[in-house]
């Protein structure tokens, strides 16, 4: 009876509500199986090597994907298409569970990803619908002395490793605690703070065989004229009792960690299919892609430093 007085208002803004959220959730799950359904096998991976067939580079690279398991099909776009990749490789998965608050003792869950001489491991970054992901500057080290906590763990308990001859691409995960990496002897950590500000000295002196590179950082420099910062050295004790192949590994990632992390993501556009019917077209071409461009990009809501990321095109046809 009160549609005709002005009922209307409410039950068209619901409509309207409910279709935005209809074709943001369905482009989303759309996208989702597109991923799941296109994972890279364990016999490609395997097939390129340790060198996974380009140059490794010192560094981490943190590759960003919403799969759980298995290696997302964007890291095949990655490797096909760059010459080289870092020495370190990290598929970070950031996932909301259905709790309020998720303890930063068991944030992070640490697998490994094919055999140890490929260097590539798994980290699930987990937070509860009410925690606030605060830009501490602190993750890139908790995600190191996580994974090298990993390390020695699965020296111990081997049965965590993954080996060339399982069928999964992934070995067993473990929840990695902070408050046993304060405990553990894996690393020993130095901190040290300090004041960025622009001296033309030390600009001319560090960037001097390239103008290049002296004009980019003079500009990055005079953005941020005085930042205070803290610089974490990692360090691995003397133990005599290490497994030499543990060592080993716990040195490279020491220096890819000296050497510098970069973020890598993907920057998706989703499409239709050419033979999909009009009103699917019209729901991903135009609603799901104009809700996409007017959203918070990713590395913006997971806190992601610019000057660390970088980003590929990947068209996804759903």
């Amino acid at each position: 009876m009160k549609v005709p007085q002005g009922g209307w208002l409410p039950l068209a803004l619901s409509v309207i509500f409910m279709l935005i959220m209809y074709i943001w959730h369905y482009g989303t799950r759309r996208k989702y199986n597109y991923d799941l359904h296109n994972k890279v096998s364990l016999k490609w991976v395997l097939g390129l090597g340790p060198s996974l067939g380009i140059v490794r580079v010192p560094g981490i690279g943190l590759i960003y994907s919403e799969l759980t398991t298995g290696v997302p099909s964007i890291f095949s776009h990655f490797v096909t298409n760059l010459p080289a990749f870092h020495k370190v490789l990290v598929f970070v998965c950031v996932k909301s569970v259905p709790v309020p608050y998720v303890s930063p003792d068991e944030r992070f869950l640490i697998g490994r990803v094919c055999p140890r001489p490929y260097r590539m491991y798994r980290c699930i970054v987990r937070y509860g619908y009410k925690d606030i992901q605060r830009d501490d500057g602190d993750f890139e080290n908790l995600l190191v002395q996580s994974v090298a906590e990993f390390i020695q763990m699965e020296a111990v308990e081997p049965h965590y490793s993954s080996s060339e001859t399982s069928p999964s691409v992934d070995g067993r995960m473990a929840v990695i605690s902070t408050r046993d990496i304060r405990s553990s002897m894996t690393l020993t950590v130095t901190e040290q703070d300090f004041v960025s500000v622009v001296d033309d000295d030390s600009i001319h002196s560090s960037s001097s065989k390239s103008n290049t590179l002296q004009s980019l950082r003079s500009m990055y420099e005079d953005d941020t004229p005085s930042i205070r910062r803290r610089q974490v050295r990692f360090q691995l004790p003397p133990n005599p009792r290490m497994d030499p192949v543990v060592r080993e590994e716990l040195m490279d990632l020491i220096r890819a960690k000296e050497a510098g992390v970069a973020y890598i993501m993907g920057h998706s556009y989703v499409k239709a299919r050419r033979n999909s019917s009009f009103i699917k077209k019209l729901a991903i071409d135009i609603g799901y892609s104009f809700l996409r461009k007017n959203c918070r990009v990713p590395s913006v809501a997971l806190n992601i430093p610019h000057i660390s990321l970088i980003e590929v095109g990947m068209i996804y046809y759903v």
